[in-house]
């Protein structure tokens, strides 16, 4: 702690189990800084977290307008956390757009502090408020606290040391670190770290040092002495298993994952990428990695990004590109190549709202068909989605190990939930990670000597990967279809048949080497079983503990692995008179599962650009409970249902 958040208050403190903070404002308010110092103090304090960002897809939208409202969310309790929240407990709204934006979304006795500064009667009116929303009872039912956060950082900035020859819209620049000082104060965040970072990020301008070093100082004071805030809150550490841990983003715990596995294998990694949100934070920090032997080539276009990565496979590297749907459409025909090749290749896609460029700062799961169907031909590639932000580590590992152990490209699905939000990751031993075996071809394989490029594995139906240059594996490579064994091109009606088989026979064996699935059922008598896929797992895991919570019988299990699907899957869903799969597409996943398994599967979904709620999950958990299981349907579980948001404390 430094010396300005160690110093006594004369405030009453109060210990929550938990909060939910929302920054709202401009997308040049610097919300999503706020947001990311916030969260980066709450870790360093041992709280579990977990965070949304939300941002318009424009990169300077026009100020004042509900298109141009960026936000932050954040949940930090004392107990596992699942989700960002349901709701916001605290919205720090920078103007009126903001308040605007987010008001329909916060529950009764809310605390709403308002940047008065910006409240003038036409920016009131712009965003369609009818009258002065501040006064006129709109926000009566919230707990709200008007600050002049812009003028007071002004005069913050103005009257420190240092800050000479600052302009007064440069002044004004740092109210976002005004409102973080003040949220800081308010919840007994440590500060350390965040005035370091200001030392750092504006080392070579010390008047901006100066300027936000004041307003954050300015902030914390204003919590100290205003008679707005009569309390200040505390929110303990989180019980954790041992181990050091770190703030991720899902992005960047994917970027770790690949280089581990790329380590774990003994190859040098090669990423062939093209820009597209929200995936190039991928291809930013790999590039930073060099001495990991990695290789970044940002391509003119998708399609040059999956071919060099194809190529760089061909030479004995792990191929790894980048995307997003819009993306993965492009590389079609060249993920088909990789698949007639037979060569290791991790093709990333960061889902997002589509079709077409669609919603490209909004998280959305709608390209699990795409990825699985998307090319011409029997051409099936093996799909593995990450289901948080620090599990995308150990979703890339997994990604890699497959794709090397079986020749075969693989899809790694991600989010834009996932990969913009964050959370405490137990940093793992990197000893401990099995190492992945390449077992390039060194010799011949075949009779006289000869090599056959072809010549399956007997266990994995793998050809052999051989690195061009190796005396004596001089092989073929193309898109037509390949004689079986030597790889010669063979228009050969039954020989066509016979690879278009042992392709699909060889990604259906994959199964063969995953764990049974994990079902959550603590009762072990449930009649309906929650599925969910990918992002889903907080918001259906925080849904499923709250019908619990009020004695509702409901199991949980999730998909890692979607194709192909585990082998125990089949009578997993067998158990359970119900299976509900909430997606954030129109039923994707619940269209597979019911074309597989015959059964009647309740799709429930949305588009909307947003995370689930836990809320909404458990209401239509317990419309399904209704059903089938009307005895586990308790009227305290109809009650809490109605009542509005909990916390989704870890009861297990």
């Amino acid at each position: 702690m430094t010396e300005l958040a160690s110093q006594p208050s004369a405030k009453q403190v109060r210990r929550l189990d938990h909060v939910v903070v929302r920054f709202a404002g401009d997308s040049g308010d610097g919300m999503q800084m706020t947001g990311e110092r916030f969260t980066s103090e709450t870790a360093l304090l041992g709280n579990d977290l977990g965070t949304l960002p939300d941002f318009p897809a424009e990169i300077r939208a026009p100020a004042g307008t509900l298109a141009g409202v960026s936000g932050f969310q954040v949940q930090f309790a004392e107990h596992a956390v699942l989700t960002p929240g349901d709701a916001p407990d605290v919205l720090v709204a920078m103007n009126p757009a903001a308040l605007k934006r987010n008001l329909g979304e916060l529950p009764r006795g809310a605390t709403v502090i308002v940047n008065t500064d910006e409240f003038s009667a036409r920016a009131v009116k712009r965003v369609g408020f009818e009258g002065d929303v501040l006064t006129d009872g709109s926000l009566d039912a919230f707990h709200t606290v008007p600050v002049p956060l812009t003028s007071l950082t002004v005069k913050a900035v103005e009257a420190a040391a240092g800050t000479e020859g600052l302009t007064r819209k440069d002044a004004e620049r740092a109210k976002n670190m005004f409102a973080l000082g003040l949220m800081c104060w308010l919840y007994s965040r440590p500060t350390e770290s965040t005035l370091a970072f200001l030392q750092q990020k504006f080392a070579k301008k010390p008047a901006l040092v100066a300027a936000n070093t004041a307003a954050f100082h300015a902030g914390w004071a204003y919590g100290e002495t205003t008679e707005d805030f009569a309390v200040r809150f505390e929110v303990a550490p989180a019980p954790m298993k041992h181990g050091l841990y770190r703030n991720i983003h899902g992005n960047l715990a994917l970027t770790y994952g690949l280089v581990a596995a790329a380590r774990k294998a003994g190859l040098p990694m090669f990423l062939g990428s093209y820009p597209i949100t929200p995936a190039s934070d991928i291809l930013h920090e790999l590039s930073k990695l060099k001495s990991f032997d990695v290789t970044t080539f940002q391509a003119e276009d998708e399609i040059a990004g999956i071919g060099a990565a194809i190529g760089a496979s061909y030479g004995g590297a792990l191929g790894v590109t980048t995307t997003s749907g819009p993306g993965v459409a492009l590389k079609s025909e060249a993920a088909g190549l990789a698949v007639m090749l037979e060569l290791p290749l991790v093709i990333v896609d960061v889902q997002r709202g589509g079709p077409s460029t669609g919603l490209p700062t909004k998280t959305e799961q709608a390209d699990l068909l795409q990825v699985m169907f998307g090319r011409n031909g029997e051409s099936p590639i093996p799909v593995v989605a990450a289901k948080s932000p620090a599990d995308c580590f150990d979703a890339a590992l997994e990604a890699t190990r497959i794709a090397i152990t079986y020749r075969t490209p693989v899809f790694l699905l991600s989010d834009g939930y996932i990969a913009n939000g964050s959370e405490p990751w137990r940093i793992p031993d990197a000893a401990a990670i099995t190492p992945i075996d390449p077992d390039f071809q060194t010799q011949p394989n075949g009779p006289d000597g000869t090599f056959l490029p072809y010549l399956r594995d007997p266990e994995t139906l793998a050809r052999p990967w051989a690195v061009p240059g190796t005396p004596g594996l001089e092989h073929r490579i193309g898109g037509l279809e390949k004689a079986d064994g030597t790889g010669a091109i063979s228009y050969d009606a039954q020989n066509h048949d016979r690879m278009v088989r042992l392709r699909a026979a060889k990604v259906e064996g994959i199964a063969r080497s995953l764990p049974p699935i994990e079902v959550d059922d603590p009762t072990g008598d449930a009649k309906v079983l929650v599925l969910g896929w990918g992002s889903t797992w907080g918001p259906i895991a925080a849904g499923v503990r709250r019908v619990r919570r009020h004695g509702g019988r409901v199991a949980q299990a999730h998909l890692r692995h979607l194709n192909p699907f585990p082998n125990d899957l089949g009578d997993v869903l067998a158990r359970y008179d119900k299976v509900v799969i909430p997606e954030m597409n129109l039923g994707q996943l619940a269209l597979l599962v019911r074309a597989r398994y015959l059964i009647d599967a309740v799709s429930f979904t949305q588009v909307r650009g947003l995370p689930f709620s836990s809320g909404e999950l458990a209401d239509a958990i317990g419309s399904v409970l209704a059903e089938v299981d009307p005895e586990g349907l308790t009227d305290e579980l109809r009650e809490s249902l109605a009542a509005g948001q909990e916390s989704d404390e870890d009861i297990n």
